[in-house]
């Protein structure tokens, strides 16, 4: 990718944002708190969630990745072996190890901030492993470059799937 997509900053979600959601993901949102990040499309494609679920259960996922393209392109990173080789890296790179855990810990004072989860991991694998590149992703374009650093790397990776125009039409109408 040349540029990443630009930090947008988060927004209350319209009845358009759900819909575009609805069709994201074929079910309506759970949780959901705000827009965390836009595609440079216009629609949402970064979702900040309640750290309980409606019915209370713990859901330590703060920012949900919803855009399909972002999500397909992130899973052939993923079936490529780049979770593994990023993993293998933190083992042996001392500053990408303590840039990580500064992601992991910026994770949860985020979560925090809303609930606390007592005793929850972050997410993604933080900080010890990549467990997921969508978490991480959609924690890099929410909290914006330098944050992250393995989110990072794997947007640097990604196709703009933008390019094709949006995923959905901004009142959630199918438009793949």
């Amino acid at each position: 990718m040349d540029t990443p997509p630009p930090k947008t900053e988060p927004t209350e979600p319209t009845d358009a944002d759900i819909a575009a959601f609805k069709e994201q993901l074929g079910r309506p949102p759970r949780g959901l708190r705000t827009i965390a990040h836009r595609c440079p499309c216009g629609n949402p494609d970064v979702v900040e969630t309640q750290p309980r679920l409606e019915d209370g259960t713990p859901f330590p996922t703060l920012y949900y990745l919803t855009c399909p393209r972002a999500a397909s392109a992130i899973g052939t990173l993923e079936a490529d072996g780049v979770m593994k080789e990023m993993t293998a890296r933190l083992k042996t790179d001392p500053e990408l190890a303590a840039a990580y855990q500064a992601a992991h810990d910026d994770y949860i004072t985020r979560r925090d901030a809303i609930e606390v989860l007592e005793g929850f991991p972050s997410a993604g694998g933080m900080p010890d492993r990549v467990k997921c590149l969508h978490v991480l992703v959609g924690h890099s374009l929410a909290a914006g470059p330098g944050v992250n650093p393995l989110g990072d790397e794997a947007i640097a990776m990604l196709p703009e799937w933008w390019a094709k125009g949006p995923c959905v039409s901004p009142c959630g109408g199918d438009e793949k």
